[in-house]
């Protein structure tokens, strides 16, 4: 096999850029909606991943107009709109007082999980200025963030194995990898990959012994798993009530429901929360001083988070999670009754992720299976094998998983009917070793475009649906080629030569 370095043929396509007169509202609004036609659906249950429905239309409505409120404030300058401060001061209060703290409690709204994780490996890094080659510890389950912070940041990431039964990580593999240039230690509440909680008192406490800062990655459970305790749910300790944890982070535009670009960092003490601001006097414009790695930043999300959290209180927020909950344990005893598959570990979150089973015989194509249940309106998104931890099938249920896991269980079962007959995942083995030995760096996006369809992709027909032969490619890939592979797809992808 060759690869191609001539451009596709045909002609390049067209963008429609920018109009030479003004195009009417409704018109622009029709062809967004076009757009929009073939995304996943974002509300109702059935898109397991990257979106969170409270199914409470009502609650939405508020969150949306008070977003659009707020779509031409700045939240650079606190003095310029003091509403930024009272919001973001009742938000944190808000979110500090389920999560082990007060009123008084340092934080910050961030505009996501990857921006609060980034800030509290900076406060934790400039906290240590006389270390040159800084490090941080996580588990292996540890959230992708974390190499991202690391590589903007230029801190060390080591990264912990984990249980390989129960996926939790191992605080004794975790202080193992601490040394003199550690400044930070992670645990998940939970992780994302699997839905556990790690042993955060025993890593929070090894890591106070050493003198080190320890952050909790509750980005996707810390506004979740205090209401799956009050509904009876065995929730182990995660939060900044347990000794050593000193930075915590919780997303609230996911289980908390509101409108994407909201999240908090809290911190133990002040000083931490000023390691995470950055401030600039060296120009002769205004003084920037920012509590985010954004500047200029609308209020929107903010003023949307508010308004959900307003909207729903506690009672609304008890009652989602007792919803999800309920959802999620009737998930997982249904998938265990379902030959062929297993529920990896035991979640103490909503979070589900679905292997195939060893023991079943012959086993499943998971990256079919992932096809098939998408054909017939749920998306489970891929997860792919790290070295023990095996390839799976991710799901989180959310308050409105409760009305549908019944129809998303025979959806399932339909789905492994289907592919049973298919076998093993088989990827093709000329490919994967072509793959292993070609610098992918030296393509350009016409070239790496001609590639796809010998990987099985056809950006021009129904490829985005029909995602399992690149996800068994990149399954049998190491991680560091699928970090090649997946960056020159997205680069080929905003390129005039997919899609257009």
């Amino acid at each position: 096999m060759t690869i191609p370095r001539q451009a596709p043929t045909g002609e390049r396509p067209a963008h429609p850029g920018l109009p030479e007169k003004g195009r009417p509202g409704p018109e622009l609004l029709a062809e967004l909606a076009g757009l929009t036609a073939a995304d996943l659906p974002t509300r109702d249950g059935h898109t397991t991943a990257y979106v969170y429905d409270s199914g409470r239309p009502e609650v939405r409505d508020t969150a949306e107009q008070a977003y659009l409120a707020m779509l031409e404030v700045n939240g650079l300058d606190p003095t310029a709109f003091p509403s930024i401060v009272a919001l973001e001061r009742q938000v944190v209060g808000a979110t500090a007082s389920r999560l082990g703290g007060g009123d008084g409690t340092p934080g910050i709204f961030t505009s996501g999980g990857t921006e609060s994780i980034m800030l509290a490996v900076k406060a934790a890094r400039d906290a240590r200025p006389d270390l040159t080659a800084p490090e941080i510890v996580v588990p292996v389950t540890a959230h992708a963030a974390f190499h991202k912070a690391g590589a903007y940041l230029r801190v060390t990431v080591r990264s912990a194995p984990v249980d390989p039964s129960t996926y939790r990580a191992d605080p004794a593999a975790v202080a193992a990898l601490c040394n003199e240039n550690t400044v930070l230690v992670v645990a998940s509440a939970p992780s994302y990959a699997h839905g556990v909680v790690d042993p955060v008192a025993e890593i929070a406490a090894d890591a106070a012994a050493r003198g080190v800062p320890c952050h909790v990655d509750a980005c996707v459970g810390g506004w979740l798993l205090p209401w799956l305790a009050d509904a009876g749910a065995p929730v182990p300790a995660f939060d900044l009530s347990v000794p050593g944890v000193t930075s915590l982070s919780c997303d609230l535009h996911k289980f908390g429901y509101a409108p994407k670009g909201a999240s908090v960092l809290l911190f133990r003490d002040e000083a931490m929360r000023l390691g995470a601001y950055y401030a600039c006097a060296e120009w002769p414009g205004y003084t920037v001083v920012n509590s985010t790695v954004q500047s200029s930043k609308g209020a929107g999300p903010l003023a949307g988070a508010w308004a959900t959290l307003q909207s729903l209180g506690a009672d609304g927020y008890r009652e989602l999670g007792r919803a999800a909950l309920a959802a999620t344990r009737r998930l997982i005893a249904g998938v265990e009754a379902i030959d062929g598959l297993r529920v990896l570990g035991h979640p103490d979150a909503t979070l589900v992720a679905i292997a195939t089973d060893p023991a079943a015989g012959t086993p499943l194509d998971l990256f079919a299976l992932a096809d098939e249940t998408r054909a017939r309106g749920y998306f489970l998104q891929p997860q792919l094998r790290l070295d023990a931890l095996p390839a799976n099938l991710h799901l989180t249920l959310t308050g409105v998983s409760e009305q549908g896991v019944d129809g998303l269980l025979s959806v399932l079962r339909d789905a492994v009917d289907a592919v049973r007959p298919l076998g093993p995942p088989a990827p093709p083995a000329d490919l994967v070793d072509l793959l292993r030995q070609t610098d992918l760096g030296a393509l350009d996006n016409a070239s790496f475009a001609a590639l796809l369809p010998a990987a099985g992709i056809d950006p021009t027909g129904d490829g985005a649906a029909r995602m399992a032969p690149v996800n068994r490619l990149l399954d049998a890939l190491p991680p560091a080629t699928r970090e090649v592979v997946v960056t020159r797809f997205l680069s080929a992808l905003y390129s005039p030569w997919l899609g257009g």
